[in-house]
């Protein structure tokens, strides 16, 4: 399988043709990484090009990033977030066949740094260091974090942040934007 990523020693940006013949993979892989790509449509079409069954890409889907609570309090990161990301039709027109798209459950206790692995546990994206592996924190300003924060604090302090959304405190698991992008020729 190939598995086509973001990072050290990955191909970054398929866009300049991976370096494989046709169908020489059973299938291929993107995780979390094709909104970094130069061009994403040719980077799927590559990846389609070169496996010759599934293709599947985890990924955030843009048109759902704005329902997670914390757009009530910081929509700029959320605004961020969603234009970061390329549409899911867009994906699943450049892998061509049939394709699927699947919500992916994200657990309570989830411990990878991305803003909705917090979404019943609220108190954790007060620490700075939670938010900044988060890349989407970073591309806002230092009011934007700081309104986020007085208002976050706020809330939690008087209970309203619980009148709202506290029933995701013990919702074992919580369907956002990550979702499964899969295709088949």
């Amino acid at each position: 399988m190939l598995n086509v990523g973001a990072g050290k020693g990955s191909y970054e940006d398929a866009t300049d043709g991976l370096p494989f013949a046709d169908g020489a993979f059973d299938a291929a892989l993107a995780l979390l990484g094709v909104h970094q790509w130069g061009d994403v449509t040719a980077g799927l079409r590559e990846m389609r090009r070169v496996a010759r069954g599934p293709v599947a890409v985890l990924t955030c889907d843009p048109a759902m990033v704005r329902d997670f609570w914390l757009y009530a309090y910081s929509p700029e990161v959320l605004e961020t977030e969603a234009r970061r990301h390329p549409p899911v039709d867009e994906i699943l027109t450049a892998l061509g066949g049939t394709g699927t798209v699947d919500a992916v459950p994200i657990p309570l206790d989830c411990t990878d740094g991305f803003n909705e692995a917090y979404y019943g546990r609220p108190e954790l994206l007060l620490d700075p260091a939670a938010r900044q592996a988060c890349p989407a924190w970073s591309f806002v300003d230092d009011g934007a974090r700081e309104r986020f924060d007085r208002a976050l604090r706020h809330d939690l302090a008087s209970g309203a942040w619980d009148e709202r959304f506290g029933h995701l405190r013990t919702q074992p698991t919580y369907r956002g934007s990550l979702v499964l992008v899969r295709a088949v020729p």
